[in-house]
């Protein structure tokens, strides 16, 4: 067999950092860690290619080698998924299709898709490998269990050129133990974390190092602390030992919770094991709005002061905050604005509240008969799938105006400084700066300190940095490419006259 692996392209959003992967020359943020997994549980002898839209365009001669069509994606890539089965229907390929989007919303597809491999790959691919075999498929595949990930082999790197992306992948674990009515990481990986083995960690490792990689390295998990004993007494003790064997190649970054804050022992081990970045679902300064959406664990404490425990133990905090809970009232707007301010998140993930199927907050409004659409996956494009509490045409404008409020040049700027006097970075080795490091810099003189609004800021940063924290210059050149990039996305979220 012939399988091409599609990955549909990413609109422009917070996260697909259009305007900073010029900086340092790259196509992408991350490579499909999904497909490369799934291509890895395909026979060996099967020939596969994969074409990353992102990275390049889909060709008819691709197309025309294939036997069948392999398309993975998350629910913000389906405008693209719609546009590859019109090209694909032309050569008459049968697609199969996985991932997020089909696994919370196949129906919407049954008349393009010929057959849909729901859930982890590990659990579904193989009853369609061998109905394949006998000539005898079906439709649907859906999983009745959650597999285990010890026996998830290493991802098929050499699909890939990793020149193009900014960042690379791996897996720790699968599953979240806690339930935001808002998440659809329980009803896709279960409560109970899965977890890899350090073998299997340090195999991944050891292949993104022979492969040549060097840079930024992302546990993408949906929650990486989910089980804190293993972390501390067997994975990052053997990640320490390792990068200390390598000299340090890889940065690492991933995706928690703000009990983070409460495990000093953990917060250490991580920083030592290279860890410099973590992504927090902060959600909401206000605590009804927490309660109602199931946020448990961002409850009874102070959040301004466990993001400066993570801050001052080494960890820049990357957040995420929504708009839009039935408890929002008009207040929510000035109160959000003041504290990411306040906070030093520099990298504030604001959205409006969408409700995905199959969560908890799906289920309640579809009871309610609240639900006016399917979500289109983007909780920052100023469209809501629900009708809101409060007045939508006052949410939106509220919601705007905060975007304009916190990414404007002036504020991103005095945000991140504020961050960069909380951040207490460990003392490890000396900061290199590579080649696309050096070009980025060089862009960012010519772009934000000379043709760009936030010049002035940008120059006071510079200098600023330049002599009081010249160990954190690389990392303030990097702040500032991506708070263009936010800017530039936030402007173009506030023309568009969606409700």
């Amino acid at each position: 067999m012939k399988i091409l692996l599609l990955y549909p392209k990413f609109p422009k959003t917070f996260w697909s950092f259009t305007y900073a992967l010029p900086f340092i020359g790259k196509k992408a943020s991350f490579p499909p860690l999904g497909l490369l997994t799934v291509a890895a549980l395909l026979p060996k002898d099967w020939g596969k290619k994969l074409v990353d839209l992102n990275i390049e365009n889909l060709n008819n001669k691709d197309l025309q080698w294939a036997d069948f069509i392999f398309i993975s994606a998350m629910v913000i890539q389906k405008e693209s998924v719609k546009e590859i089965i019109n090209q694909v229907k032309k050569f008459r390929k049968k697609i199969i299709a996985g991932g997020p989007l089909f696994t919370t919303g196949y129906e919407e597809f049954l008349k393009d898709i010929d057959h849909f491999v729901l859930g982890e790959g590990e659990a579904t691919l193989p009853p369609f490998l061998e109905d394949l075999k006998s000539g005898n498929l079906e439709q649907i595949y859906k999983p009745d269990y959650w597999p285990n990930i010890k026996k998830t082999p290493l991802p098929l790197w050499e699909l890939i050129n990793m020149k193009k992306y900014a960042s690379i992948g791996i897996q720790f674990s699968r599953g979240c133990p806690f339930n935001c009515e808002f998440c659809d990481i329980v009803f896709l990986n279960g409560r109970l974390p899965r977890t890899k083995d350090k073998e299997q960690i340090l195999n991944e490792l050891n292949a993104l190092y022979e492969r040549g990689w060097r840079g930024n390295v992302f546990f993408v998990d949906d929650n990486f602390i989910g089980n804190k004993i293993k972390l501390k007494e067997e994975i990052l003790p053997a990640i320490i030992q390792w990068m200390e064997k390598k000299k340090y190649p890889f940065t690492f970054n991933t995706q928690l919770s703000i009990n983070l804050a409460d495990d000093e022992k953990l917060m250490e081990l991580m920083v030592k094991a290279g860890f410099n970045t973590v992504f927090i679902g902060i959600e909401s300064p206000d605590e009804e709005s927490l309660k109602e959406c199931g946020k448990f664990q961002n409850l009874d404490r102070n959040l301004l002061e466990s993001i400066k425990i993570i801050q001052n133990n080494g960890l820049q905090v990357q957040a995420g905050f929504i708009i839009g809970f039935d408890q929002d009232t008009s207040s929510i707007f000035d109160r959000m604005t003041n504290f990411i301010q306040k906070s030093g998140i520099a990298t504030a993930m604001v959205g409006l509240l969408q409700a995905p199927p199959k969560t908890r907050l799906w289920e309640r409004l579809k009871k309610e008969k609240r639900l006016i659409s399917q979500p289109t996956g983007s909780n920052t494009d100023c469209t809501i799938n629900f009708i809101p509490k409060m007045d939508s045409h006052s949410l939106i404008s509220g919601y705007k105006r905060l975007l304009n409020h916190i990414y404007s040049p002036k504020n991103y700027y005095l945000r991140l400084m504020n961050f960069l006097k909380e951040y207490r970075p460990k003392k490890r080795r000396d900061i290199k700066i590579d080649l696309n490091q050096f070009f980025a810099l060089l862009k960012s003189i010519w772009i934000l300190g000379i043709k760009e609004k936030e010049r002035l800021y940008y120059w006071r940063l510079f200098f600023w940095s330049l002599f009081k924290k010249p160990k954190l210059f690389p990392l303030v050149i990097d702040m500032a490419v991506k708070g263009f990039h936010f800017r530039k996305i936030s402007e173009e979220y506030q023309s568009t006259e969606h409700i």
